[in-house]
């Protein structure tokens, strides 16, 4: 009987030991742990990054008739008849301005891009050569549901900040090239940035300028730039400026292939005491730079700029694009008090301007390619999400209504069996999300 009761209280004492034990497990989680209601695996704890932290500001606000509305540093909230919603500054999104039509431009512009022979001269006799031809004919793997548009077009630029406000983003950030110059195909259109801005202030979205490589670029052509973006547009209530936690209110800058300036050169323009330095001057910023290669990282800090961003939606592609990386390179970030922005994307085809491109392609999956790129995206607590793109039609990255189409020629993809605003939607569904696990991580 004694050796009962003794079996008896040893195996009640292991029991209570396994009871504590577990409860002082449970009270050590974070409430991060689990991430919320985000797929398994999206719980992995990344520490917040020290230093200068920054933030998004929200400017004056313009609110539409019979809407209200509620600002704060990272979004904007209307209320209508019927309910309540939001757009989100940490959520921004490359957009396009280089479409155009016989009907507003003379001509087409970039509708009518030409098929891209391939580098090397022993594959390029093997793939299509020429140039599209619009209208049935469009330099895309889709078809947007306004049709071959231009860039011009108030109605197109109303409609694509109608989109955007739907989506919930609450920065555009505008593929920039100085006045007159433009890209290899297109036609210069810096003209058309205050129309832009005037579009995006009726719906109080932001506009951040996403800078393009050109010839003859170079940091002295940079601070120029920089300096002439500030002066022109600086004062419009749509210029997106970023708060850092030392309360500096600051203009955000993309600077995409950057790395094509060696980190030297970048040195002068973005070091305090570089030859031509922006620091402490009324031109300075917060300047991302464009990740690619994995020895980027490094120039990037060694060049002076604030964070990097990834801009490829296709997983994969590159060092940078991958997210299998982007944990590492968000670390590498936290440690160097660097902003890190991953870029999301719903998919990526561009065979129809690169038609020996294919092994490049990501399928959109009916929209599960897009929500897997930005769970990984917030996977790894970034402070802005961008989304690439609005409108880059070309490498069929676009969110944009499309619609389907067939002609003669051509089979166009599409976005069926869901409607043409899903891309849409789910973006929207996503800020929403990003925005209540940022207050979670905040916590």
């Amino acid at each position: 009987m004694t050796r009962l009761r003794k079996k008896a209280f040893i195996a009640l004492f292991l029991f209570t030991l396994f009871i504590f034990g577990t409860m002082m497990g449970l009270r050590t989680l974070k409430p991060s742990d689990g991430f919320s209601d985000l797929a398994p695996g999206m719980g992995e704890f990344v520490r917040e990054r020290g230093g200068d932290h920054r933030r998004p500001v929200s400017n004056d606000m313009v609110v539409s008739p019979g809407q209200s509305h509620l600002a704060s540093d990272t979004k904007v909230v209307f209320t209508k008849s019927d309910r309540d919603y939001s757009i989100f500054y940490d959520v921004q999104i490359f957009y396009y301005l280089w479409y155009g039509t016989p009907q507003m431009d003379g001509k087409y512009i970039h509708w009518d891009h030409v098929l891209v022979p391939h580098w090397d001269p022993k594959i390029a006799p093997s793939h299509a050569k020429g140039r599209h031809t619009p209208p049935e004919d469009i330099a895309s793997s889709f078809f947007p549901e306004l049709g071959p548009y231009s860039s011009r077009d108030p109605s197109v630029l109303e409609s694509h900040m109608s989109q955007i406000e739907a989506a919930a983003a609450g920065v555009l950030v505008l593929s920039w090239y100085p006045p007159g110059i433009a890209d290899n195909h297109g036609e210069p259109c810096e003209d058309l940035v205050p129309a832009v801005m005037d579009a995006a202030h009726r719906h109080s979205i932001k506009v951040a300028f996403h800078i393009q490589p050109y010839k003859g670029r170079t940091d002295l052509s940079m601070h120029d730039n920089i300096k002439y973006i500030i002066d022109k547009y600086g004062n419009h209530r749509a210029f997106y400026r970023f708060r850092s936690t030392t309360g500096r209110i600051l203009p955000l800058f993309y600077v995409y292939d950057s790395y094509l300036i060696p980190p030297e050169a970048w040195a002068d323009l973005l070091h305090p005491a570089g030859a031509h330095t922006l620091r402490g001057t009324p031109y300075d910023g917060v300047f991302l730079a464009l990740v690619v290669e994995e020895r980027h990282k490094h120039e990037i800090l060694a060049g002076g700029f604030d964070g990097m961003y990834t801009y490829f939606a296709s997983n994969g592609f590159s060092f940078g694009s991958s997210h299998q990386n982007w944990k590492a390179v968000k670390a590498f970030c936290d440690g160097n008090n660097l902003l890190f922005v991953p870029s999301a994307g719903p998919g990526y085809v561009d065979t129809a301007v690169r038609p020996w491109n294919n092994h490049n392609t990501r399928n959109r999956v009916n929209g599960r390619y897009y929500e897997t790129s930005l769970q990984a995206a917030l996977s790894v607590r970034p402070e802005i999400v961008t989304i690439t793109s609005f409108n880059e039609w070309h490498e069929g990255t676009q969110i944009e209504k499309a619609v389907p189409r067939k002609t003669v020629s051509r089979l166009y993809l599409d976005y069926q069996p869901h409607r043409s605003d899903l891309y849409l939607e789910l973006t929207r569904k996503w800020a929403e999300h990003f925005n209540k696990e940022k207050d979670k991580w905040l916590m």
